[in-house]
Order: structure tokens, then C-alpha cells, then sequence
């Protein structure tokens, strides 16, 4: 049992310790990102229990738009709300970097605690494949999410800050539905899922360079 709860919450952690890490000028609590990532985790049961609703008495089961409504736009939505209320506001989301830091930490909580739901079902001989796709992607989905939540905090045009929230939001529904829509539409979806995985991490990678390069200008720019 010790091996299995190891198994699943160690990619979260890893990711979201190495992402925290890079946030070189002005690093958060180590309390807020804790607290994120229970938020996160504590997210899992309110969207299970949604999830089997729109399955039992909505009659959501088959087909794509189901499963892309049920966990797409679900999860994300309330990832996001979650973020938006608990950290977008707080005096401590105060480089665009933060942004990236408080996503992931909300999203791999919630893939953390599904990761652990998932393999007590099925044993520790998914964990690899479970850390390299599912848990991943929450993550990347996060890297977007977070980095346009970044801009729009930090920017003084009120139209491009609501663009930037929607986007924030919009973009990661977009490529979790896609991610799914590889599984559900594609038979050998191997073939697909790498190459967009490893354009995932690709584009994710840049956005973390550039909310890098933003949380610089911000700090560069402030009063001494």
C-alpha cells in the first residue's frame, strides 16, 4: 500500500516542486502553494460526484461531447474558479510567474488525489504511463492557464485582461478536450498522443520562458 500511495502522488509532487523551483525572484509561501495544492485535492470528490450526476440522471455517457463536457470543461472550470478566487486576488500573486506556480499547484493536487483513485483500482502497473500522460497533461493544462492568468493580473488595458481571462480558461478546456478526443476518437492513439504531448511540453517550456521574462520586467519596473 506504502508502494502504491508513493507511486501516485510522487509525479505530482516531482512536477510541482520542479516548477516552484524555477521561480527564481520572488519564490511564494511555501503555505499558499500547500494550500493550493489541498484545494486541488479537495476538488476531486465535488467533481466526481458531478461527473457520476451528469452520468446517472443526465444521461451523459456516451460519445465525444460527453466525455468532453463531463471532464474538459468540468475540471478545468473549476480549477479555474478555484485559482481565480484563492490566489488570482491574494497580495501574493505578485509577479505574472505566480500565475503558473498557483495553477499547477490546484491542478496536480486534484490529478494527484485521481492519480491515487485511479491506481487503488488498478494497480501500480499503470503508475508510469499515468505520470507520463495524465498527470503531465494536468500539468501543462496548468502551464496555460496559469501564464495567461499571469498577464492578466499584471496588465493595464482593461480589454487585453479580459481577453487574457478568457483565454486563461478557455485554452486549457481547448487542449484537455483535445486530449481526450485522441482517445476516444483515435484507435491507435499512441501514434497522436506523443507527438502532442511533446508539443505540449514544447509550447509549455516557452510559456514558463516568458512569464519569466514578464515577472523580470515587472520586478525591473516597480518603485525601489
Amino acid at each position: 500500500m506504502i508502494a502504491l500511495i508513493g507511486a501516485a502522488i510522487a509525479p505530482g509532487i516531482a512536477i510541482l516542486s520542479y516548477f516552484y523551483l524555477r521561480d527564481s525572484f520572488e519564490p511564494e509561501p511555501i503555505s499558499m502553494v500547500i494550500r493550493s495544492f489541498i484545494f486541488g485535492v479537495l476538488l476531486v470528490i465535488p467533481i466526481m460526484v458531478l461527473q457520476f450526476i451528469m452520468q446517472t440522471e443526465w444521461n451523459w455517457r456516451d460519445g465525444i461531447v460527453a466525455e468532453v463536457i463531463q471532464s474538459a470543461v468540468v475540471e478545468e472550470f473549476f480549477k479555474w474558479m478555484v485559482i481565480f478566487f484563492t490566489a488570482y486576488k491574494h497580495v501574493e500573486f505578485d509577479e505574472p510567474y505566480d500565475g503558473i506556480v498557483y495553477a499547477m499547484a490546484v491542478s496536480l493536487g486534484f490529478a494527484t488525489l485521481e492519480n491515487l483513485f485511479y491506481l487503488i483500482i488498478n494497480g501500480t502497473n499503470v503508475a508510469f504511463w499515468r505520470a507520463l500522460l495524465p498527470v503531465s497533461s494536468h500539468a501543462l493544462f496548468a502551464v496555460w492557464m496559469g501564464y495567461y492568468l499571469g498577464k492578466a493580473k499584471f496588465s493595464n488595458h482593461r480589454q487585453k485582461k479580459r481577453i487574457f481571462l478568457w483565454a486563461s480558461i478557455l485554452l486549457p478546456i481547448t487542449l484537455h478536450a483535445l486530449y481526450n478526443a485522441i482517445f476516444l476518437a483515435i484507435q491507435n492513439w499512441l501514434l497522436v498522443i506523443i507527438p502532442f504531448m511533446v508539443i505540449l511540453w514544447w509550447q509549455g517550456m516557452k510559456k514558463v520562458q516568458r512569464a519569466h521574462d514578464f515577472s523580470s520586467k515587472n520586478l525591473s519596473s516597480r518603485p525601489q
